[in-house]
């Protein structure tokens, strides 16, 4: 009888040795078919089970399944772009392309939504539908990470600005206000995706609640689960049924950012294997994931250094990734570019605190900016072969590079002075100082991006000074009858100086006579705080309102405040234009314009290094800020932006330019 039932059981184990096995070896062992990932995991076109997490390894439809994602950021890579560019993950073997959502361009203003046809400067970038559905024809599943905060050096996380006109407004958490206006977006964007989830035949196959909430807190204090829970509740009740997830670093914050029954994965750059070893810990019965493996790293503006990781540490991070049994998210595929006022910022515990980020969101990544391949997609395609369980997909051919070329230089020769620019935008009188968020703008939803303008009657001594009681944000362009006061910025050693955001209640003497003076005083959103702790993020607004500006200790009153958002509309129809005499020089604020002639439109790098700091605008599009302190000296120009013939190129440069003429480079140029 012992010998029976020990046999018994043996030939139990066995048959549930080869159960357990054969979804393994479909895997392993499938045919040499040529088939795409969409026939391979749903070949009846409806699949009858989504996205699992159990065990030690994802199945998609009941079979094995291993991510292999990389992200790419519709809002960062123009639409014309969006299938070639998702072409090259497949091409890589990628399987899988992940998104985060931008609220704040979904939602540009109060109650008003764009996805795709709202007329606004970035609406041909927000087809959101149409970016999900190229995917799924160019046969890549989708993880959708809608937020609502994305951090993502973006501006403001992807929160919209409005949110801040909202007096003691805690975000990202129950805060009455906040949740109304968050179950309202999510009310607006998910019915837009809810029908291309996989289990409806589309390709969407997980999402993520909220975003590195682990993160959002202080030590080892507990973190505002009930928002977390919120969050995912809006998902379902909006109609998500794939899986959910979380992220985090859990080796640095355990689990403060999970939820029960929802997928806890990890975010990293280098060192994987504390992190994953976390994820088992918290985790033992699921598989493991890396969903953001950063492949490089961002910039900010005056770092003195190009930040990234070099392609033979990407291949040994991939490789430990992929050989502990990990599914795999590459942060970023490509990058991409913060187009218009789009770059975001951080928050450190050192000098000078704020540190906003630079328009090009190249990150060193697989691709580069403007989607050429680097070292590291060769190592990818490399990897992603060896280590894929099923040999039987298709291979796609990489596509062709976009063109790219260097124009000849364009000599910028006509200006509208400043006092030109502020004749064309419309002011309001305050006896006190407002934030751009509180301006009566927008259809009540105040200023967002840009600058905002103050103006001024003052009377002076002959030896006044005067000061700017608390902190400007970010930077103050300060005149006095048209005399610029503000030191360039030329090092980080400028932001020391009166003007800039580091410096508390900053001073000044004047220089000008005793009596009536017009102080003009425009102050520039550098870009709000994408990631930093609870109560940064409530105090991003942007402008001069921490205290009054006062000229011998007394308070000017009696402004004129005009927002200054140069939107595209704007730009086009700037008047006032007057020839700019031959080898002179810019000294002061001003706007300057110049003609690109183009037989044939291709991707291009402009070099601002003939100019100190400003902003850039082709054909009314704001590419994006420059600064010739570093350490990025180029912006990316995609060649649908470009005409067949004349090109407008508007500069608007804050300082000086002793040689206003722009040139062109065939590459990304760094220090």
């Amino acid at each position: 009888m012992r010998a029976v039932t020990v046999c018994a059981l043996l030939g139990a184990l066995a048959a549930q040795s080869s159960t357990m096995e054969s979804g393994r070896r479909r895997a392993d062992s499938a045919p040499a078919e040529d088939l795409t990932w969409y026939q391979y995991y749903a070949p009846s076109g409806q699949p009858a089970e989504g996205l699992v997490a159990q065990g030690d390894y994802f199945t998609l439809n009941g079979q094995q399944f291993q991510i292999f994602s990389g992200a790419v950021h519709y809002f960062r890579i123009h639409p014309a772009y969006w299938r070639t560019t998702l072409r090259k993950l497949r091409a890589a073997g990628l399987n899988t392309v992940e998104t985060y959502v931008a609220w704040n361009l979904h939602e540009p203003r109060v109650d008003v939504y764009d996805f795709g046809d709202g007329g606004n400067d970035m609406s041909d970038f927000l087809d959101l539908p149409g970016f999900l559905r190229i995917a799924q024809e160019e046969d890549l599943f989708v993880i959708l990470r809608p937020g609502p905060y994305i951090c993502g050096e973006w501006e403001f996380g992807a929160l919209p600005s409005y949110l801040l006109r909202q007096y003691g407004i805690h975000v990202r958490s129950v805060d009455n206000y906040y949740l109304g206006r968050f179950d309202k977006w999510f009310g607006q964007l998910l019915p837009q995706v809810t029908d291309l989830q996989f289990t409806k035949g589309g390709p969407i196959i997980a999402v993520q609640v909220e975003n590195e909430f682990g993160h959002f807190g202080y030590g080892d204090f507990p973190r505002d689960l009930k928002y977390l829970e919120h969050v995912k509740q809006q998902l379902e009740l909006n109609g998500v049924v794939e899986l959910l997830f979380t992220s985090d670093s859990p080796a640095q914050t355990g689990d403060m950012g999970a939820l029960p029954g929802v997928l806890q994965t990890a975010n990293f750059q280098k060192d994987p294997l504390p992190e994953l070893e976390a994820l088992k810990k918290y985790q033992p019965d699921r598989p493991l994931m890396t969903m953001e493996f950063w492949t490089g790293w961002f910039d900010h503006w005056l770092a003195p250094f190009k930040a990234g990781i070099s392609p033979e540490e990407f291949r040994n991070i991939l490789d430990t990734i992929l050989s502990n049994n990990s599914s795999v998210n590459m942060y970023m595929f490509q990058g991409g570019t913060n187009f218009g006022f789009m770059a975001g910022a951080n928050w450190i515990d050192v000098n000078p605190s704020y540190t906003p980020d630079v328009s090009s969101y190249d990150y060193d990544a697989v691709l580069t900016e403007g989607g050429r391949y680097t070292e590291k997609y060769n190592i990818t395609r490399e990897l992603l072969a060896q280590y894929s369980v099923v040999k039987s997909i298709r291979p796609v051919a990489p596509p062709d590079e976009f063109a790219v070329a260097a124009f000849e230089p364009v000599p910028l020769t006509e200006t509208v002075p400043l006092e030109g620019v502020r004749a064309q935008l419309a002011g309001q009188p305050s006896d006190t100082l407002l934030s751009m968020e509180q301006l009566d703008v927008n259809g009540g939803s105040g200023q967002s991006y840009g600058l905002v303008w103050y103006r001024a009657t003052i009377s002076t001594a002959t030896d006044s000074q005067i000061t700017i009681r608390g902190h400007v944000r970010d930077v103050a362009l300060v005149l006095v009858d048209g005399e610029l006061l503000t030191r360039k910025m030329t090092s980080i050693l400028s932001l020391e100086s009166f003007g800039y955001w580091p410096v508390k209640d900053a001073t000044k003497k004047l220089t000008c006579e005793a009596g009536e003076h017009t102080l003009d005083i425009l102050v520039e959103n550098m870009g709000r705080v994408n990631y930093g702790k609870p109560h940064i993020l409530d105090f991003q607004r942007k402008g001069l309102y921490e205290g009054p500006v006062l000229i011998d200790g007394v308070a000017v009153t009696g402004w004129e405040i005009y927002p200054m958002e140069m939107k595209k509309d704007w730009i086009n129809n700037l008047e006032g234009w007057t020839p700019l005499e031959e080898d002179s020089t810019v000294s002061v604020p001003t706007m300057l314009r110049g003609t690109l002639r183009v037989d044939q439109p291709t991707d291009t790098f402009l070099d601002m290094r003939n100019f100190t700091k400003g902003v850039v605008f082709v054909n009314g599009f704001n590419l994006g800020r420059y600064l010739s302190a570093g350490p990025v000296f180029t912006l990316y120009l995609p060649a649908p932006l470009l005409n067949v013939g004349d090109n407008t190129i508007v500069v608007f440069e804050e300082f000086a330019s002793e040689t206003p003429v722009i040139n062109f480079s065939s590459e990304h140029i760094t220090i």
